[in-house]
């Protein structure tokens, strides 16, 4: 907004308060482009974390935002401006949402003129988006016990429903708001528990871990047959990160492991849905890998980890795979040295495989057979002058530099990063899975360790429900309230 010196106010003390106001934000605004800065220039031991970077986005755009309301105000504008949001958020909002309609009419019933009758010929329509706080409810289930008043043939009534937690508390749409919460929003459950009680309802946390527990041993059945199923696929996306375990009996903490497979074939026009699984295990090495993957024989996308070399052994049991490797992975290595500036070399890399990009870009989504022919026209010309480039500047650059390490490491896994030049099906990365690893840092952060290796493995199950639900466009809450548990033989 933009005011001119005939909107301001006349009065000195309304001048002298505006200023004030305005010198104190733009303090405050400053304090927070001060820490960014840090963020990106500073010590490492000075860095914000990604929460705390996004808290101070946040905290900058509010006072922008404060600003412009104080300056409206502050010039008297006494019409109301319908301000548009952007044109994203009004048009997002979805369809299936309830409408409800308000119609504002004026005070004036008949013509001031000639006494008549006021008809409408046009509305101004606005759209704004509301909340019903959540509200809680008592479901209260009678079972009535019937009986034949001419015969004692014995009394009649109607099973128990089967319920997730027998006997217990909540609905399955609780257990399902609380699991949501802490693995998806990434809430813990004392928050919950501090949550709730503001609603005078006093469930602790250890109640709803016992309710998780359950949840856990029937939703883990179905994560083991969602397994499976990516098991029978010709391509997977695997990846695995880190999951700190208290050990039982030694008060530490040891590190185990959360490994994610993944399934999205929609970009070369695939119809199986997309899935992700993840398995905790206690260890990151190649038995491990090993266990994950069985005797699966497609293709396996990864980084060049090498527990996952197993894959293409021709003595395998069921027969060698075929591994296909990042190129996200090897555009990272030359990412540093490129944004420090002076890097010729990390610079040409990056232009050379963003080229690579630019192809994919516009060939996702067509079939397997045209991602194919495209590749072989334009792609495989690239990387037919990119790697003896590649091995004529090795030696020219300082050993230890990132640069040269990055490209040690894309000549050492270059037979499975050119791999998509041979099967239109492969995707040039694995950032698929990588995408999927993410939710799982956020909650390891709110999180510091998980107090056994069943948990761990518990928070594998809800992790897989709810992020293969988010990657079908599924409302997790919605699919996991099933009031009808399921039956498993």
């Amino acid at each position: 907004m933009s005011a001119t010196a005939a909107d301001l106010p006349d009065n000195v003390a309304t001048l002298k308060a505006m200023v004030l106001a305005g010198l104190e934000r733009e303090a405050r605004m400053q304090h927070i482009i001060d820490q960014i800065t840090r963020t990106t220039f500073g010590k490492r031991s000075e860095k914000l974390s990604e929460d705390q970077l996004a808290l101070a986005f946040d905290d900058l755009d509010v006072a922008r935002a404060e600003l412009e309301a104080l300056g409206e105000q502050a010039a008297g504008q006494k019409k109301e401006r319908a301000r548009r949001e952007s044109g994203t958020a009004r048009a997002s909002l979805p369809a299936h949402l309830t409408r409800v309609e308000e119609v504002i009419l004026p005070d004036e019933k008949e013509c001031p003129c000639c006494g008549g009758a006021l008809h409408c010929i046009d509305s101004d329509i606005s759209s704004r988006l509301d909340v019903i706080p959540v509200q809680y409810r008592v479901i209260v289930t009678s079972r009535p016990k019937m009986a034949c008043r001419a015969c004692s043939e014995g009394v009649f009534q109607a099973p128990a429903p089967r319920h997730a937690v027998p006997g217990g508390l909540p609905t399955e749409a609780l257990i399902a708001d609380v699991l949501v919460k802490k693995y998806a929003d990434h809430t813990p459950f004392y928050r919950q528990a501090q949550a709730l009680r503001r609603q005078g309802i006093e469930i602790d946390r250890g109640t709803m871990c016992n309710w998780a527990g359950r949840a856990a041993a029937w939703l883990g059945r179905l994560t083991g047959r969602m397994k499976a199923d990516l098991l029978t696929g010709a391509r997977l996306f695997v990846d695995e990160t880190t999951a700190k375990v208290l050990a039982p009996g030694t008060g530490k903490v040891k590190t185990g492991y959360l490994w994610a497979i993944a399934r999205d074939d929609g970009a070369h026009g695939g119809t199986d849905p997309p899935a992700v699984v993840y398995t905790y295990m206690p260890g990151r090495g190649k038995v491990w890998a090993e266990k994950l993957l069985g005797d699966f024989t497609g293709i396996v996308q990864c980084d060049g980890y090498g527990a996952y070399k197993h894959i293409e052994a021709p003595d395998r049991k069921g027969g060698p795979g075929t591994l296909a490797f990042c190129w996200a992975h090897v555009r990272r290595g030359f990412f540093d040295d490129a944004k420090g500036g002076n890097a010729p070399v990390a610079d040409e890399a990056l232009r050379r495989i963003a080229s690579l990009y630019k192809v994919e870009a516009r060939i996702r989504g067509s079939s397997p057979e045209h991602r194919l022919a495209i590749r072989q026209a334009e792609s495989a010309s690239i990387i037919a002058e990119m790697l003896p480039w590649f091995e004529e500047m090795l030696p020219k650059l300082p050993r230890g530099s990132n640069t040269a390490e990055a490209i040690r490491y894309t000549l050492n896994h270059w037979k499975g990063l050119v791999r998509f030049l041979e099967d239109g099906r492969i995707e040039l990365d694995n950032n698929t899975v990588e995408r999927s690893i993410r939710p799982i840092t956020l909650q390891r952060k709110n999180a510091l360790f998980t107090g056994h290796d069943l948990g761990a493995e518990n928070w594998a199950t809800f992790a897989s429900l709810i992020e293969t639900c988010k990657l079908g466009g599924i409302n997790p809450q919605a699919y996991c309230k099933r009031e009808n548990v399921p039956t498993f033989s």
